[in-house]
């Protein structure tokens, strides 16, 4: 029989990834904080829990996907959190770009319970929680994760076990620092071709298919030039994970200036009012209101 799954966490790539778990047939259990965000789902056939606790008691795997570290702890550790009810019996997976620290916090946790955790933060955005081919950076024991694998791939495109508790959210740091990299080429690459008078529409279907290609360009350049600035992934959470990155670094005794800038320049971003927009927004730093000039 499937294992029936709790999902707390029902916002953009929440939504997307239960409605392919109930595609697949599993039974599914949700919680939000915000009700109204699940009412899709449970119309679709998922079940609504009151609390994360509720959730883990009718779920054999829990799921969540959330904003913050905050977040996370509450649903952990909160009075009606997952540790009130988790049992031996339960698999606890925690898919919210986090810190490595909380990871492997809630990895002892887990161990002095009996209770297997893993952290499995994700890549990809809307799309591809929606196209169901997210990337998916495990962190935990490899027991555990042969046994979750099968459900990672009904939502994914590529899953690896990256190594013990905490590094997938390590994984996700160096995808986050690679992402800050190219979105600040993609909108340098906008900026300088509108003053050299050339047509962006050319431009991003000459140098897409050349070696300047990368997923930012591909996702995110279209975007701008439509004017959608729409959250597939929210500035403000960009900024948390660039700071946890920077943090982690700084750990290692490592200076990442491009990370450190990208950090301040979506900070700035974000001071400007556009914080709830799509990380593309950060071209209104350029261009006023996000609209190139004529």
């Amino acid at each position: 029989m499937k294992k029936t799954i709790g999902f707390i966490g029902t916002g953009v790539m929440g939504s997307s990834i239960v409605k392919h778990l109930l595609i697949a047939d599993y039974t599914v259990t949700v919680y939000n904080r915000t009700k109204s965000k699940a009412d899709e789902l449970i119309q679709l056939g998922a079940k609504w829990a009151d609390s994360p606790a509720e959730v883990t008691e009718k779920s054999d795997i829990v799921f969540t996907i959330v904003g913050y570290p905050k977040d996370v702890e509450q649903s952990y550790f909160g009075e009606k959190g997952i540790f009130k009810t988790a049992t031996e019996k339960h698999i606890l997976v925690d898919m919210t770009t986090s810190t490595p620290t909380l990871a492997k916090k809630l990895y002892k946790e887990g161990q002095q319970r009996g209770i297997e955790v893993l952290d499995a933060p994700v890549s990809g955005g809307d799309l591809g929680a929606k196209n169901g081919t997210l990337t998916v950076m495990v962190g935990g024991d490899i027991h555990t994760y042969e046994k979750v694998k099968p459900i990672f791939e009904v939502f994914s495109g590529k899953v690896n076990l990256q190594g013990e508790a905490g590094s997938g959210q390590h994984t996700k740091m160096a995808n986050q620092i690679m992402i800050a990299g190219t979105m600040m080429g993609m909108a340098e690459l906008l900026v300088y071709a509108q003053a050299a008078n050339l047509d962006l529409e050319k431009v991003l279907d000459t140098v897409g298919g050349g070696s300047a290609q990368n997923w930012s360009l591909s996702n995110y350049a279209p975007r701008i030039l439509k004017e959608d600035y729409t959250a597939g992934f929210f500035v403000k959470h960009f900024i948390k994970d660039l700071k946890i990155a920077l943090d982690e670094a700084g750990k290692m005794a490592l200076d990442l200036p491009s990370t450190r800038l990208a950090k301040q320049l979506y900070e700035d971003l974000a001071q400007n009012g556009f914080e709830n927009d799509g990380t593309q927004a950060i071209i209104k730093l350029w261009w006023s209101e996000g609209k190139r000039s004529k």
